[in-house]
């Protein structure tokens, strides 16, 4: 018998220059929804889909919101795993989200797109493809 006490979820955190502006972006363009904001000045949010969540924190200085592509070239910030990726990105588009990079079959075997927070994070969303006869 397993014993061990088993992980519910995660949360990426990302720092931000303006979490209200912020949250709402993710809440406008990508259907992520927030039920309060801590601090006064807000300061703090965490951003719920389909049980996967996000935490917005604010920087103590916008020089140190560093996006992770900025470090590495076309690295992400955060990766959903989604059931649809093509419904996905057609909600997107007609929310109006800044689409980096278009649909597309990446080579680990995930049809996926990404898109732009305010703040310049990239946060992919990509669909495990069925594996072939030959896998």
């Amino acid at each position: 018998m397993d014993t061990r006490a088993k992980l519910t979820a995660s949360a990426p955190v990302l720092l931000v220059k303006d979490v209200v502006n912020a949250a709402n972006h993710y809440r406008d363009t990508m259907g992520f929804s927030y039920e309060r904001l801590w601090g006064d000045p807000p300061n703090f949010v965490i951003l719920e889909r389909d049980h996967m969540f996000v935490m917005l924190s604010l920087a103590d200085d916008p020089k140190h919101v560093v996006p992770n592509w900025t470090l590495s070239e076309k690295l992400w910030d955060v990766y959903f795993w989604v059931d649809d990726v093509e419904a996905l990105h057609r909600e997107f588009v007609s929310r109006g989200a800044n689409i980096d990079y278009g649909l597309c079959v990446q080579p680990y075997g995930c049809k996926e797109f990404g898109t732009q927070d305010i703040d310049g994070h990239d946060i992919a969303f990509g669909e495990v493809l069925e594996k072939s006869e030959e896998s």
